[in-house]
């Protein structure tokens, strides 16, 4: 999503640094979050050290995955890179305008087709993109309870993109029948918190979004932009406890300011001036945690980078306005789900 744009340059609320604050690690079983960094740089740089440099977009581990505060040592257990031994089938929620430009992206959905060859189905699961995150809630249970007979007792993994984790979120409470089914949820460079950059953007901006040559959107419930205000959101997750047999992760796009496409400088900037310079250009970094959650790690990526490869398809974007797009999503997208096969493993033997 691109929520807002501007020119100006401006001293930020709260300087760029690597600084952790305010998020509190500790104890899971106070409801703190769960600092699972050290193991996930583990597996991330043992498949990346395996097959990265066959795959688009190389990059190294330490200019993938970014150290913020202290992070935990290596366990030093060995790593498991053989086919899975479960049977998750993982749903990808995309986030705010996916269905209008979803036809210029020219989207080769490499990442799934990745993991596919070691036993992982990921899916897509598209809801409306300028709805409501209630309307997209209900959208998420009618595609789960639609599933065919072959996947319909299959175990979950819901990952949520942007506007994606909030709407998975508002699904798990407003439709507890869906909490048999789900085993873990990850807000990837998710829009948990919202973001700032919502307050000031007009409707009229967004819905520039349905004239996008080939758009599949509509107007909808028009609901998108309040679901996205950080007053809503916070409001939201103070009034509604998340399911506590599912397992929760988080991973934050937390790049370098030299990491920002040049498209995305201007939102990157103004989402500084409104809140904080750690920010992805469309989310400040806490903002993408869920509460509770296990952080999995710092990427060093924008909000773009994260998930939609533009730059392999269009070179013009590349050389422009995706300027610093390229991101091994491959990669991450198999250490992320090794990693929560792991986890789930060993909680369940």
């Amino acid at each position: 999503m691109v929520l807002m744009q501007s020119a100006c340059v401006t001293t930020p609320k709260v300087p760029w640094s690597k600084n952790l604050a305010p998020l509190v690690i500790g104890d899971p079983a106070n409801g703190d979050l769960h600092d699972a960094r050290g193991r996930f740089r583990e597996i991330f740089c043992a498949v990346n050290a395996d097959h990265g440099k066959d795959l688009p977009d190389y990059r190294p581990c330490d200019e993938t995955l970014t150290t913020i505060g202290v992070e935990p040592p290596s366990s030093g257990l060995p790593v498991s890179l053989s086919h899975s031994k479960e049977d998750y089938l993982v749903l990808l929620v995309p986030g705010l305008g996916y269905p209008c430009i979803k036809a210029w992206l020219d989207h080769d959905f490499s990442a799934p087709k990745h993991v596919a060859e070691y036993g992982y189905q990921v899916e897509l699961l598209e809801v409306h993109g300028l709805a409501s995150s209630t309307a997209n809630a209900q959208q998420i249970r009618d595609f789960i309870l639609a599933l065919p007979a072959g996947s319909a007792d299959r175990p979950l993994i819901l990952m949520g993109h942007s506007k994606g984790a909030p709407d998975i979120l508002e699904a798990l409470v407003r439709y507890p029948e869906l909490t048999e089914k789900v085993e873990a949820v990850v807000s990837y460079a998710g829009a948990v918190g919202g973001s700032p950059l919502a307050n000031d953007t007009s409707q009229s901006y967004l819905e520039l979004l349905t004239k996008v040559p080939r758009s599949e959107c509509d107007e909808e419930d028009g609901g998108a932009l309040q679901s996205l205000k950080p007053a809503v959101r916070r409001a939201w997750l103070e009034q509604h406890d998340l399911p506590q047999n599912i397992r929760y992760y988080s991973v934050v796009a937390f790049p370098d300011p030299g990491r920002i496409s040049a498209g995305l400088k201007p939102s990157w900037r103004k989402l500084g001036e409104l809140a904080d310079a750690r920010n992805d250009s469309q989310l400040v970094f806490y903002d993408q945690v869920i509460p509770g959650s296990s952080i999995v790690a710092f990427a060093n990526a924008d909000h773009w980078a994260m998930a939609v490869p533009v730059a392999r398809q269009h070179r013009f974007a590349s050389l422009t306005f995706a300027s610093h797009n390229d991101f091994p999503r491959e990669v991450m997208l198999e250490a992320l789900l090794r990693l929560i096969e792991e986890d789930l493993t060993v909680l369940n033997p």
